[in-house]
């Protein structure tokens, strides 16, 4: 702020009206300056180095409905601070059993950590954002960041995709060329989208929320305003993760204008019959009129509950005490996230099979420059007190089963909460993150999801 100067008023005779004036004048001007609203540099603060440090765009924060342009310019001293903290990491003792049951295993993360301190460049994965058309708009207080890519075909449909946890905007890059342009992937003019890449309040550079009461409803009334904000009037709506359970509640929601839904995550608690529900959710064996595929499931989702569910857990009840963590130490912030691509890949285990070193590296240093460790891991508390009743989607929906996904439920228990299952269709690869394993695959689902929509 800047500081008001003492003005000298060099004049022989000051008369006593003049003082007063002169001072009633500063005071006015000092309470102009102090009562104004604060420009913003539309900016995410990032790491808490040893001082402060900020993403620089090239774009000004206003409390308004403008769309701002937005680049990516991380100061150098914020990664020379991550390099810092690699060096000087304290590492555990090596764990006691010979497979990832108690977690990432020393020797993986060391070999992924010394990548990372002496091959890895985050300005590559900078500049593959600046080559997008990325931006900024005001939503109910909070900066929302999103890539939007028009197609050059005509009449192509306007599609909203959302990332989840621990995913990001790098996650869906790689579908922007095969959904924008199909004819230079093998699809049809017919097929284009107009492609639109939000990232959730709390991640990546999308601004923090300062308040309670983000979660998946109130962000899918934000997608909405957003949408209607770029100009769409119809428009649907594709997501896996908490991708998925946002584009549930736009279902759930159906604005005018949101002609339909895909998801690639399927939500438990809204699929599941109540007898099998009952069973998992007490200890109790597998009802016995369960079909193989059925019983399968129940399978699957019984050893998640065991032995993987752990992390929602503490951040859905705990967000605030984990990511103390998160935000102070990268290798703790890249075990968390590192142990969950590899539950999640199709190549359950190993996750540079499905994806490379430098793409999960780019989604590491994105929370970690970022600081939404923790930001990002409210969305599970959040989730908790979110109360929304019914799961029912009557409006079109589509969903596309992967084989690595966590949940694939068959059709029948699918149906029960899209009561207009437009598209169910299982694919033979691909897992949680299937839009990063499988681009190409994962273009030709959502392009046959929402052809009928058209």
């Amino acid at each position: 702020m800047t500081k008001l100067k003492k003005v000298r008023y060099k004049t022989k005779a000051r008369t006593g009206a003049f003082v007063l004036f002169s001072r009633l004048f500063i005071a006015l001007f000092a309470a102009t300056v102090l009562l104004a609203p604060p420009v913003r540099v539309l900016a995410q603060q990032s790491a808490q180095t040893s001082g402060q440090t900020q993403v620089v765009s090239k774009a000004i924060a206003t409390e308004d409905n403008t769309i701002r342009p937005f680049q990516v310019h991380v100061p150098q001293e914020a990664i020379d601070d991550l390099h810092r903290r690699l060096v000087l990491t304290r590492w555990p003792e090596q764990e006691t059993v010979t497979d990832r049951s108690q977690g990432v295993q020393l020797a993986t993360i060391k070999e992924l950590v010394g990548y990372w301190q002496t091959d890895y460049d985050w300005r590559k994965a900078e500049a593959k954002l600046n080559t997008l058309p990325q931006f900024m708009t005001t939503i109910d207080g909070v900066d929302i960041h999103f890539i939007h890519v028009r197609s050059r075909h005509p009449n192509a449909l306007p599609l909203i995709m959302t990332h989840g946890w621990p995913g990001s905007v790098f996650e869906l890059l790689k579908v922007i060329g095969p959904l924008t342009d199909p004819t230079a992937y093998g699809g049809r003019t017919e097929d284009a989208f107009d492609l639109i890449i939000p990232s959730i309040p709390g991640f990546g550079f999308s601004g923090k929320p300062t308040g309670t009461g983000w979660g998946s409803e109130r962000i899918a009334r934000a997608w909405d305003v957003l949408m209607k904000r770029l100009g769409y009037t119809r428009y649907v709506s594709q997501g896996g993760d908490w991708g998925a359970i946002i584009s549930d509640a736009m279902g759930r929601q159906a604005p005018p204008g949101l002609l339909g839904i895909h998801v690639n995550r399927l939500e438990r608690a809204a699929t599941l019959p109540p007898e099998v529900a009952e069973a998992l959710t007490n200890g109790k064996p597998a009802p016995a009129d369960l079909t193989a595929e059925e019983r399968t499931v129940f399978d699957q989702i019984r050893d998640f509950y065991k032995t993987g569910s752990g992390y929602a857990a503490i951040m859905g009840t705990r967000p605030q005490t984990i990511g103390y963590g998160l935000a102070d130490s990268p290798v703790g912030l890249a075990t968390w996230i590192y142990d969950k691509f590899a539950d999640w890949v199709f190549t359950r285990g190993e996750p540079e099979r499905s994806l490379t070193r430098d793409e999960i590296l780019d989604a590491i240093t994105l929370y970690w420059l970022t600081n939404t460790g923790t930001s990002g891991a409210r969305i599970y508390w959040e989730n908790n007190a979110d109360n929304v009743g019914s799961f029912e989607i009557s409006i079109p929906a589509a969903v596309t089963i992967f084989p690595g996904e966590i949940y694939q439920p068959p059709r029948s228990w699918t149906e029960r909460a899209y009561h207009n299952l437009i598209y169910y269709h299982r694919v033979d690869k691909g897992g949680h993150f299937a839009a990063w394993e499988e681009p190409q695959l994962f273009s030709q689902e959502i392009r046959a999801a929402f052809r009928s929509l058209r």
